[in-house]
């Protein structure tokens, strides 16, 4: 019954559920539009509650979860490998998955930035960044170095004591930590679901506030199981879908296409379209690939505290933007020094490194991992999120031999290197009086937050979107996931998707109406 959807005429058709598809597909169905939502993955059951870094291999297993199925095959500073991304494919996507860290970047990030021009500026983002915290119901503490007009966020829940200790002694360190900005109502029998689904429409992500909401108006309907397998075009307007679903093939005329698959799966599927790199004339389509680079650090409160010593609730930017030099936010990552936290990270390394063919070698980080636990004892692990600039040579590319799996080539560049160094040596003095461990020797590309790779601008020789994320090269097709980013910021894309997805949500709307 459901492939009737396909035989129907849709206003828009949305390929993905994320943060991007699911915002957008919101506004435009709450516009009045009519919207036909298009999953990679299946429905799933509201009441799953499964982490992203679940033990499952098999394409089947890991589908049927709501993970990405297959594993990304990348090439980082030429050398090989292939490992499992934290990517969802499933209603909301990755967000169905992730931490509900939703902050706002800064004024420099977009008006002075010394590696890429954003096209809108940051005044002009402002009241589309409070709109999305609104739907997403956004909570937290104002940043109090931020000289910008604090956004009226609601008030989170008071802080478990070994936070408030902890983030008091940063205070007296002459720090400024605040309450992180988290999209999490906190409604009566919350499990705070970081890194994993939500069972309750508590975790605000591209299902709960943005699917959800669509379908409840009416307006729209939700393919699941339906993977887009190409776009065509003619005479610069997109005008069919390639779509497989359980392997049946099926086509879908269209009349406005939104790209939001994600920074990886959305250049894919560009590149992946006939003619080979759909909207290409600029040449960049897939290019300009960004992660964040992770600086993950064991830290030990002076003094001990009760609490469960695992929760996601401190931010500080003291070292955002040092020195003139591009750093990033420094947060608690939600985990606890645990076994099981430490064994996934320990694994997660592995299969990025040349270890990884060693026989039994998975099983033996075990002994690292206990070992780890007895060292860290009651420490709190946090993150310092590194920003990450685009080069053209950094890409998503398409091997058509393997036309299922998602492929980058990516070159970690020496200033990125250096930078890393100096983030280091800033976190060591940020953080003197107190003792810590950092947990990675190499660089940790953050897999989770790629964005870059059809970017957006006003030229069209040197950007893949014009600056309402329309293709440049095609009038009826849009992107609103973190592909359309022509910096990655210190902070966590989510909410500028987000933010975006709204602002281009009534470009479309204003269009379709005149």
């Amino acid at each position: 019954m459901t492939c009737a959807l396909l035989d129907q005429d849709w206003d828009a058709v949305i390929i993905g559920t994320g943060m991007g598809g699911g915002t957008i597909g919101r506004a435009l169905a709450e516009g009045g539009m009519r919207v036909l939502f298009l999953e990679k993955g299946p429905k799933g059951h509201r009441s799953e509650r499964q982490a992203l870094h679940s033990k499952v291999f098999t394409p089947e297993a890991r589908s049927l979860r709501g993970f990405w199925p297959t594993p990304l095959r990348a090439k980082i500073d030429g050398k090989e490998s292939k490992f499992f991304a934290p990517l969802g494919a499933g209603v909301g996507g990755s967000s169905a998955f992730y931490a509900a860290t939703l902050e706002r970047p800064e004024r420099h990030d977009m008006d002075d930035h010394p590696h890429a021009k954003w096209p809108i500026s940051f005044d002009e983002m402002q009241p589309w960044y409070a709109r999305a915290e609104a739907m997403y119901h956004v909570c937290g503490a104002p940043d109090p170095l931020s000289p910008e007009p604090q956004a009226a966020l609601r008030a989170a829940p008071e802080l478990d004591a070994s936070d408030a200790g902890l983030m008091g002694e940063m205070q007296q360190a002459g720090l400024h930590p605040y309450r992180l900005h988290s999209a999490i109502k906190y409604v009566q029998g919350c499990h705070g679901c970081l890194g994993s689904k939500c069972p309750k429409a508590c975790k605000m992500d591209g299902r709960s506030a943005g699917v959800e909401p669509a379908l409840a108006s009416g307006n729209a309907a939700l393919l699941d199981r339906a993977e887009v397998t190409g776009i065509e075009s003619f005479k610069g307007r997109a005008t069919r879908l390639a779509i497989k679903r359980d392997g049946v093939e099926h086509s879908l005329s269209v009349k406005r296409v939104i790209l939001a698959g994600g920074a990886l799966g959305s250049a894919h599927l560009m590149l992946a379209s006939k003619p080979a790199g759909l909207a290409n004339s600029s040449g960049l389509v897939g290019r300009n690939l960004m992660f964040h680079l992770n600086e993950m650090f064991a830290l030990w409160p002076k003094v001990a505290h009760a609490g469960d010593g695992a929760s996601k609730a401190i931010s500080l930017r003291d070292l955002y933007h040092q020195g003139g030099a591009r750093f990033g936010t420094v947060q608690s990552m939600g985990i606890g020094a645990g076994y099981g936290e430490i064994l996934h990270y320990l694994r997660l390394m592995l299969a990025r490194s040349p270890l990884r063919h060693v026989p039994l070698s998975h099983e033996l980080t075990r002994i690292p991992a206990a070992i780890a636990v007895r060292m860290l004892g009651n420490a709190k692990v946090f993150v310092g999120l590194l920003e990450d600039f685009g080069y053209p040579e950094n890409r998503v590319v398409f091997d058509p031999e393997s036309p299922d799996h998602l492929c980058v080539e990516y070159t970690i560049a020496p200033e990125l290197k250096a930078r890393r160094r100096a983030f280091r040596r800033a976190i060591r003095r940020a953080f003197r009086v107190h003792r810590k461990l950092f947990l990675s020797l190499q660089p940790e590309l953050n897999f989770g937050h790629p964005c870059g790779t059809l970017r957006f601008g006003n030229d069209p020789k040197s950007s893949v979107l014009d600056v309402n994320c329309k293709a440049h090269d095609l009038s009826n097709l849009w992107v609103v996931d973190s592909s359309f980013m022509p910096t990655s910021f210190g902070v966590n894309p989510s909410l500028t998707i987000a933010a975006n997805a709204l602002r281009v949500g009534e470009h479309i709307l204003k269009e379709a109406s005149t």
